[in-house]
């Protein structure tokens, strides 16, 4: 008797199919070692039990309910998985207004309610003492703005504020970015835009993200997963306004430093600024995707092509916007010439120290917070992760209000040019 026909294989339509429906169960692609586990979406009940004191404390004081579990994910069926997806995310300009513009030159508001105003470094970083963020008036937050967008990084230590009100202080600023991938402080329901329906409050915590996403934090390795970066700038509209409060600190280490973009610009010859000037290079994604038309070629990332030297709305200064993390390529260069250039531009922000300020988030008053504003248009910054887990913890909140779509003025100045200070 002759063997039975072997079954018809499954047409490769159906098999590419399959494929593609298992690949959408996974993690996003950049998500540490467990790329390739599925997603995990919604409040983490495992870790509730984790979640340090003095972050606790400020949870339940806001009447957040973590009884379900901290932080929260969006829905696995809104985690975008592919590039169209993300894309789609914000494709579109959305009115931005630059609050900066309306304030008193001299901040009299601000300054004037200060116990003590004081700044950190020649360049970058200055320090409010005896504010409470969350009375500002809006006369005070327009100059606040204002401070950020001329000293890059502004600091608050002592703040008693709810994450609430953290969200609520940065929605005056701007559009709030509410992540598609990241954690978030769970809040009643809020209206949001698709795929990204988090409350608008990222979690930053270390302990967290490290464990669920698979990093490698050795000692050895540590280091290296810390990048000087700027938030956001594969976004249509970048990042304006940043603001991080730590609710639990470690009483050693965990300091972030900043670096300006001003004073880089400043920092290069004028025939190399000539040349930068009016050029543009790709930015891309933190987060990698995946194809629809071809999934199985690899990560894929959101591209938008943005100015090298972009001009502040409200200081009328340029600024070097490049950073190592997230700058790909100098559009119009060849691959090797773009390299040697931007190679370049990235150490100017990372290898002088008289741009740089460095935070130490301690001390502050038991029960309160230290908070950072600084502004990604004209700045990157790197946390510096020298503690461990064991009895260190740090946990933070973080809004980000999103900005114009950047812009280079030809008739704009340096800081030091508009400034009447030396140019050598």
């Amino acid at each position: 008797m002759a063997p039975a026909p072997a079954p018809a294989s499954a047409p490769i339509e159906e098999n590419i199919d399959n494929v593609i429906r298992k690949l959408t169960t996974l993690k996003p692609l950049s998500f540490g070692k467990r790329a390739n586990s599925k997603v995990i979406d919604g409040p983490q009940k495992e870790w509730i039990d984790k979640i340090p004191k003095t972050t606790r404390d400020r949870l339940e004081k806001a009447g957040i309910d973590i009884s379900k579990g901290y932080p929260a994910f969006p829905p696995a069926n809104e985690i975008p998985r592919f590039l169209d997806e993300a894309y789609a995310i914000r494709n579109k300009e959305f009115p931005y207004e630059e609050r900066a513009l309306k304030a008193d030159k001299e901040k009299k508001a601000l300054l004037g309610a200060a116990k003590e105003v004081r700044d950190l470094t020649k360049h970058i970083g200055t320090e409010i003492v005896g504010l409470q963020l969350k009375d500002l008036t809006e006369q005070q937050k327009d100059e606040l703005a204002l401070l950020v967008a001329e000293r890059v990084v502004v600091f608050f230590r002592d703040q008693d504020l709810s994450p609430q009100e953290q969200l609520s202080l940065g929605e005056y600023w701007g559009q709030i970015e509410r992540h598609p991938q990241a954690p978030f402080v769970p809040l009643p329901e809020r209206e949001a835009e698709e795929f990204a329906k988090g409350s608008g409050i990222s979690v930053i915590w270390r302990r967290f993200l490290n464990s669920h996403f698979g990093v490698d934090d050795s000692f050895k390795n540590r280091g290296i997963t810390s990048l000087w970066h700027t938030d956001l700038v594969h976004e249509k509209q970048p990042a304006g306004l940043t603001h991080l409060h730590l609710d639990a600190i470690p009483p050693v280490g965990g300091d972030t430093a900043w670096s300006s973009g001003y004073a880089a610009y400043d920092k290069l010859s004028p025939a190399l600024q000539k040349f930068l000037d009016g050029k543009t290079a790709i930015y891309r994604s933190a987060h990698a995707y995946l194809d629809r038309e071809n999934p199985l070629k690899g990560p894929v990332y959101v591209e938008r092509e943005h100015p090298i030297v972009r001009t502040h709305p409200a200081t009328g200064w340029k600024s070097l916007f490049v950073n190592r993390a997230m700058t790909v390529r100098i559009v119009g260069l060849q691959e090797g010439e773009s390299k040697l250039i931007l190679d370049y531009l990235f150490d100017v922000f990372e290898k002088n120290l008289d741009i740089q300020v460095r935070w130490t988030w301690q001390p502050t008053k038991e029960g309160l917070g230290t908070s950072a504003i600084w502004d990604n248009r004209v700045s990157q910054h790197n946390a510096i992760n020298d503690y461990d887990f064991v009895d260190d913890y740090r946990h933070g909140t973080r809004v980000t209000a999103l900005a114009e779509i950047p812009f280079f003025d030809p008739e704009s100045k340096s800081q030091r040019e508009a400034l009447g200070l030396s140019l050598d």
